[in-house]
């Protein structure tokens, strides 16, 4: 099964876990890279904001054409219990409808809403698989273990 991680990070946290997904589904990565900067705490604020608004954002193009790929992953940090503008933006300028689509979100707290927000975005998709990792940098090993197990369960 051909592969492709696609994923958005503010801090690091969310890179981790794609790096990680890819290297066990031996899948390519993809970065989306959102123009506008949130960096420091007026870039967190502005975050939260724009994500509670449900915004879009401009982002660079994406190297990889999901519709060659089987399986799509799609890892977001939890920005006010949303998916992130920058993927948003991504499902919305590529077609995954009839894709197979697992999806992993990041946070330090619950991350329920935000994943049936970011499946609400993917309503012609078959959803694959899902896993939330609160704080996946406390515990690498155990987040480690955590995604080995999910990284199984989709390729089967």
């Amino acid at each position: 099964m051909k592969s492709l991680v696609v994923y958005f990070t503010r801090t690091g946290k969310t890179r981790f876990v794609a790096e990680t997904v890819a290297s066990q589904l031996s899948a390519d990565i993809e970065e989306v890279v959102d123009k506008k900067k949130y960096s420091g705490p007026i870039g967190w604020l502005n975050a939260g904001r724009s994500s509670t608004r449900e915004k879009t954002t401009e982002i660079d193009p994406p190297k990889y054409t999901p519709a060659s790929y089987d399986l799509i992953v799609l890892g977001t940090p939890v920005w006010a219990w949303r998916p992130t503008p920058a993927i948003r933006t991504y499902i919305k300028q590529n077609d995954l409808a009839s894709k197979k689509v697992a999806l992993f979100l990041t946070s330090d707290g619950d991350p329920k809403q935000a994943a049936e927000r970011t499946k609400a975005l993917l309503p012609n998709s078959t959803l694959a698989g899902e896993l939330s990792l609160v704080s996946p940098l406390k515990d690498k090993e155990a987040t480690e273990q955590k995604i080995t197990e999910w990284c199984n369960s989709l390729k089967g």
